[in-house]
């Protein structure tokens, strides 16, 4: 049985410190193109948002400090996007000629129904 009930709200700290206290930081060799200093260095930083379990990584950059900010940079917006609520949908009204124009192809698919029917016997 599922529940209907919303989640609690998640609160984003605006301070970097703050969010950061919340999250586990683990940093790895980022790997790919960019040469030796990339291959040796635990540049790559991976933030995870410990009460959500959201993960945010960042091996842009060669500096560990700058993958960091940019990692903490993606996970807020990440946050945002969890706690950002969507608006409800407001149902148009559908136009006359709309209206009109769906009656027609009804009428005319109904007149091409009644042509396929075997003819009625004749007494």
């Amino acid at each position: 049985m599922t529940d209907s009930t919303p989640p609690d709200p998640i609160v984003v700290p605006d301070d970097d410190e703050a969010l950061l206290a919340e999250c586990r930081v683990e940093t790895f060799r980022s790997g790919g193109p960019g040469g030796q200093h990339q291959n040796t260095t635990e540049s790559g930083v991976r933030l995870v948002h410990l009460p959500t379990g959201i993960r945010a990584s960042a091996r842009d950059e060669r500096s560990q400090h700058r993958n960091r900010a940019l990692a903490l940079r993606r996970l807020r917006e990440k946050l945002e996007e969890l706690t950002r609520e969507e608006k409800p949908r407001v149902p148009k009204r559908v136009p006359r000629s709309q209206k009109k124009k769906r009656l027609e192809e009804k009428k005319r698919r109904g007149r091409r129904k009644k042509l396929r029917k075997p003819p009625e016997p004749e007494d």
